[in-house]
């Protein structure tokens, strides 16, 4: 197996580091640039073309592919280093691009570093290839879907104006008959945002166990959205629709990205994911050329924050102005949000949407805001419960029979072998623990 030069990787570790430099950060990479072969009504990075007008090819090239590699492994500070591939569509820059992006990640590794990839596709080019290729090398993948055909084809058609809901599931069936690791990713609008159980049970019945919920919101000017955007109560509403189902029939089976953020946040964890974290600015990502920007939705001219083929990776991520762009997110909190009772779930949300005035006039309020709040108030009472059970030994899932009235929760963990507090009558190990 193929390791960095013991000497090189010697020196990287006690190199001195740009001050500022996060521990990890993370940096998604768009390969094929905006290039997709479907049309999605409400896909945002499409028009990104327009900082381009000069191009004429948007992949990658291999002296970009392996400074991103280099440098990438280079300036991280841990163990386990995540590549990600996104577009466009990624699967564009076929299967051997990513066999060579494969062998550049171990040529730079430096030992006892494990490598991980995943990317984002619409899964509609997914054939045997890729299959073999993905499990092979243990990609996680996630694969974009929003729900049955009637409402995944509202939205997501190809350029020629045709649906793509028959070769998305053909791809999901593709990974699945592969054995590679997958989740679906479904963007919530306001369509599909009527249809929280219709879509939830959609996906439960493709054997979906890891999905994510992510809300479009389109701005159309300094105030005002698409009819496209979800709306913010439908939002609240259609979270709250699936978490009553799941919390009830599927936890430790189904993992609903949004479910499990949010108890990382009852547990008194720090939100592992960006958009409800304190500050951000550790997700940036990198262009097809080598360019930098701060984030996945700020790819704008102000927010480019250099080119790898010219600047250091490592001082662009440790920059003042990106620093500035992370912390802006706590610092810029109206009063509203810092005095709410659900700030250390949500934390204002994405920058990105906020664009509302606060009750008193201020401004910087989330668009989702009122969404936010119905959601995370109404799990406050079983996200508690299953706090408690995990700080008490016992698994999450434990929880669902005991959502009885009357049924509350023992006080100390329970033995292997002793009766189910479920009151089932089974012994523990034979009942809930299983769950």
């Amino acid at each position: 197996m193929n390791t960095v030069n013991p000497t090189i990787a010697s020196d990287l570790q006690s190199r001195e580091r740009p001050e500022g430099l996060p521990p990890a950060f993370h940096l998604m990479a768009k390969p094929i640039g905006p290039i997709c072969n479907l049309d999605c009504a409400y896909c945002f990075y499409l028009k990104k073309e327009e900082y381009y007008p000069e191009k004429h090819s948007w992949r990658m090239t291999d002296e970009v592919l392996e400074a991103y590699v280099r440098q990438y492994i280079e300036a991280q500070q841990t163990n386990d280093v995540n590549f990600a591939w996104q577009g466009g569509e990624p699967t564009l820059m076929g299967v051997d691009f990513f066999r060579r992006a494969v062998e550049l990640q171990e040529k730079y590794r430096r030992p006892g570093m494990r490598i991980l990839n995943a990317f984002q596709t619409n899964g509609t080019l997914l054939d045997d290839e890729w299959g073999e290729f993905l499990h092979e090398h243990h990609f996680l993948i996630g694969i974009s879907i929003d729900g049955p055909p009637r409402l995944h084809d509202r939205y997501r058609l190809d350029k020629g104006g045709k649906p793509s809901s028959g070769r998305a599931i053909r791809g999901l069936r593709m990974l699945q008959k592969h054995k590679v690791e997958y989740n679906i990713l479904c963007v919530v609008n306001a369509l599909n945002g009527d249809y929280p159980l219709d879509v939830y049970g959609y996906f439960k019945q493709l054997g979906a166990q890891f999905i994510q919920f992510i809300p479009i919101v389109e701005r159309i000017d300094e105030t005002r959205v698409s009819k496209r955007s979800v709306r913010p109560e439908q939002y609240g509403r259609f979270l709250c629709k699936i978490f009553d189902e799941w919390v009830l029939n599927d936890i430790g089976q189904i993992f609903v990205q949004i479910f499990d953020i949010a108890l990382e946040a009852w547990l008194g964890f720090v939100p592992s994911l960006c958009v409800f974290n304190e500050t951000c600015g550790d997700a940036m990502i990198i262009e097809h050329n080598g360019d930098i920007y701060s984030c996945d939705h700020f790819v704008f001219p102000e927010y480019k924050l250099g080119n790898l083929m010219e600047d250091p990776l490592e001082q662009m991520v440790a920059s003042p102005f990106q620093r500035g762009f992370g912390t802006d997110k706590r610092d810029a909190l109206p009063g509203q949000c810092r005095e709410c009772e659900v700030r250390f779930a949500c934390n204002g949300g994405c920058p990105k949407n906020r664009f509302r005035n606060a009750s008193n006039g201020e401004s910087g309020l989330s668009y989702l805001c009122a969404g936010y709040k119905r959601f995370f108030k109404h799990i406050n009472e079983p996200m508690q419960m299953m706090a408690h059970a995990l700080n008490a030994g016992r698994p999450a899932a434990s929880i669902m029979p005991l959502m009885r009235p009357g049924k509350p929760l023992p006080a100390k963990p329970v033995g292997r072998n002793a009766p189910c507090p479920c009151g089932s009558g089974k012994k523990y190990k034979q009942c809930c623990l299983r769950g």
